[in-house]
């Protein structure tokens, strides 16, 4: 158990800086690159604040959590709980936010324009983080368990399951991952569609190649922003179904491994998604090549090496 709890913590940590260092290289590539000025991106820099107080707050907390600390201070220890519960919302709600706008952009597009723009695209962030915030401190607003005498701060001592699995999971996770993946795949089934048509379709003008182009383009964007929300689900889901396996079978004993290796998977989705932004996406990809050769520049030039022929090109 000694070893699996160092192995543990060993990795948290790991995954803490990757996913702190990567989602700040995120919000710098949006920051710095107009092209990725988007209203999409705008969600995913959401998504990526979450992640980084994942990495700087919630998995430090986790740690201390597991260790039992803080001990004799229950509402210390809740809002130390709450703080991943909260940020997984926020998170969630980030998701669902693009999949509401890749379904306007694809299915109305004229309405776009007015309906995504950046003041609206701010107003939801606030309003997804509010709720975020709400949801996440609710076992400290009265619904959580009598800590035992010890006054350990163990998660399982301490939440309530019938929070984590009732309200938690079916409402406040599972409810929006099914809409999600039910916009999803009305948004590749239609596009397919399109395509299918255009490409029957003879003596195409110069319009309808344009149209062609984009709807594709779309489709690109919409894969790999699935793929986003695919990878946080199986990321999750397994620390959810243990949640569910402890509520209905208390007496029932999991694996310590099994368990680790669960939270341990829920906490490298934080870290996973500056990857896929640089695999899947062109923008952010040459953005973040850009950065990289700034900061080497920067060095080369602080040990006086003249390094004029270095380029930097925005997107």
């Amino acid at each position: 158990k000694c070893f699996s709890r160092t192995t543990e913590n060993t990795a948290e940590l790991v995954i803490a800086a990757l996913s702190t260092v990567g989602n700040l290289l995120v919000c710098v590539a949006v920051g710095m690159n107009r092209k990725l000025h988007t209203v999409t991106n705008y969600f995913l820099v959401s998504l990526a604040v979450a992640d980084i107080c994942v990495g700087a707050l919630a998995i430090p907390c986790a740690i201390m959590t597991d260790m039992g600390i803080p001990r004799h201070n229950l509402y210390l220890c809740l809002l130390m709980l709450s703080v991943l519960i909260m940020l997984t919302q926020s998170s969630i709600f980030s998701l669902l936010a693009v999949a509401v706008e890749r379904y306007v952009a694809i299915f109305h597009p004229f309405q776009y324009q007015s309906l995504m723009t950046p003041r609206n695209a701010v107003l939801v962030i606030l309003v997804t983080w509010t709720l975020a915030f709400l949801i996440g401190l609710v076992p400290l607003m009265g619904w959580h368990k009598t800590p035992p005498e010890s006054e350990y701060c163990f998660f399982v001592f301490v939440v309530d399951m019938t929070y984590m699995v009732y309200f938690n999971f079916f409402a406040c996770v599972l409810a929006p991952l099914l809409v999600m993946f039910v916009i999803y795949a009305q948004i590749f089934v239609t596009v397919k569609r399109q395509v299918r048509r255009i490409a029957t379709e003879r003596g195409r003008g110069e319009t309808q190649d344009k149209w062609a182009a984009n709807i594709r383009r779309e489709m690109k964007t919409a894969t790999s922003l699935f793929l986003v929300l695919f990878l946080f689900t199986v990321c999750w889901i397994p620390l959810h179904i243990i949640n569910c396996f402890l509520l209905l079978c208390p007496n029932c004993a999991v694996p310590l491994p099994l368990l680790l290796t669960a939270i341990i998977l829920s906490h490298a989705n934080s870290a996973v998604n500056p990857f896929l932004y640089a695999y899947k996406m062109k923008a952010f990809r040459h953005t973040f090549k850009a950065i990289f050769l700034c900061c080497r520049t920067n060095v080369d030039q602080d040990d006086g090496t003249d390094n004029r022929a270095t380029t930097i090109q925005r997107s």
